[in-house]
């Protein structure tokens, strides 16, 4: 397992619309571990494969597991979760804005309207198909992610974004 770079929206493979995986053999483990391990060191709670510039349907989500995640979101935290070939296949029609940053975009924040539920069609790292729903912070972090295998930014549809102030991050 390695650190990957992650790109920046300079590089157009951010822009592009990921392939859909096919096959699941070592080289594609080896992207998974490496993206986990991406994303717990950058730190970040989702990492999509574009963002380490493999243009491929597959994202990674952990919810932070400590006392205050665990209060808040329950079994969810410090779940990994590995989609692949994803898609959103319901989405509640309430809508939530909340903030949210981007391991491509640091130092930066938004305001992104993003529906409160979604149901989640995928497959796991094996191939295996799975549905999965969420809601809260879970469901925003999917949505964001799988934006990214669209090709879309946060930025794209945020209605604000701005460079915080040290007293914001700690929030």
């Amino acid at each position: 397992m390695s650190v990957r770079p992650i790109i920046r929206p300079d590089n157009p493979i951010l822009r592009k619309k990921a392939t859909r995986v096919t096959v699941f053999d070592k080289k594609f483990q080896t992207l998974v571990d490496d993206m986990v391990e991406t994303m717990l060191d950058a730190p970040g709670v989702g990492l999509a494969a574009p963002q380490v510039a493999v243009s491929q349907r597959v994202v990674v989500v952990q919810l932070p597991d400590d006392e205050k995640s665990r209060e808040e979101y329950g079994d969810e935290a410090g779940k990994l979760y590995v989609l692949v070939n994803p898609e959103i296949i319901k989405a509640s029609k309430e809508v939530v804005e909340g903030i949210e940053g981007c391991l491509s975009i640091p130092g930066y924040v938004g305001l992104v309207d993003r529906h409160e539920k979604v149901t989640v069609a995928a497959q796991d790292q094996n191939g295996k198909a799975f549905r999965k729903k969420a809601d809260g912070w879970l469901a925003r972090v999917f949505q964001h992610e799988i934006d990214h295998l669209e090709g879309r930014l946060y930025i794209d549809i945020a209605k604000d974004v701005w460079k915080p102030e040290p007293e914001e991050n700690e929030e």
